[in-house]
Formats: structure tokens, sequence, C-alpha cells
């Protein structure tokens, strides 16, 4: 009786085999699900990038919003430009409606961060502008 039986030393190892391929299949899913989320975290980490390099540049703002100031339509509104550390403003107590209008189609569609915009109708021709554009 001091002898272990061979059929119950198969029974454990075949046990311990079986327990052993559940962590592993347990394991594989686990890498799969982590495989996923870096995949969908590295897509995310790029849209970021992107994001950052094209709408918080401030040398790339303030270029766009020089030429844009430069354009001969702009040029004769008397738009007065104020650049800070985090934002440019432009102000004008009086702009035609034509260049507030091309202005603002060009600012709108742009990729701008506008965080305060303030238009005042001061006549048919005319308006009062407000603009601050934050990076």
């Amino acid at each position: 009786m001091n002898r272990v039986n061979p059929i119950h030393i198969t029974i454990l190892l075949i046990v311990v085999l079986l327990f052993m391929m559940f962590k592993l299949n347990a394991a594989r899913e686990e890498l799969s699900d982590a495989k996923e989320s870096y995949a969908q975290t590295l897509v995310l980490a790029q849209k970021m990038k992107g994001l950052k390099s094209s709408y918080f540049d401030k040398t790339k703002v303030v270029k766009s919003i020089n030429m844009l100031l430069r354009n001969a339509t702009v040029r004769s509104a008397g738009i007065t430009k104020k650049v800070t550390n985090s934002s440019v403003l432009l102000t004008s107590d009086s702009i035609n409606i034509r260049s507030l209008n091309f202005l603002m189609g060009k600012i709108l569609n742009g990729a701008y961060v506008v965080s305060d915009l303030q238009v005042k109708r001061l006549s048919d021709k005319t308006a009062s502008l407000r603009l601050e554009i934050k990076w």
C-alpha cells in the first residue's frame, strides 16, 4: 500500500495539462484584446497628433492670419492685430460687409480655434468686429 498508483499519476497529469491549456487559451485571448486596444490607442494618438499640428501650431496660425490680412479686400478694412502668448486678437471698429464676409469665410472654413467672435452691425454696409483665435 505504500506505492502510488500509476493511474492516479496519469489522471493528475491529464488534469494539470487540461488546466494549463485552459490558462494558455485565456492568456491568448487577453493578448489579442491587448493588441486590439493598442491598435485603437495608436490610431487615436495619430489623430491627436494630426489635430494638434494643424490647430495648435502658433507659427502656422500667425502666418495664415497674416496672409489673410494682406489680402486686398481685407487690407482696406483697418483691422488691428494683437498677438499674445496664447492667441491672436483681430479688431476693427468699422469694416465693410464685403471684407467681413471674405474674412469670416476664410476663418470659419480654416483650421482655427475661434474662442471669441463678436460682430456688431453699425449700418447696412459696415460692422464692428472682435475675433480671438487661440492655439
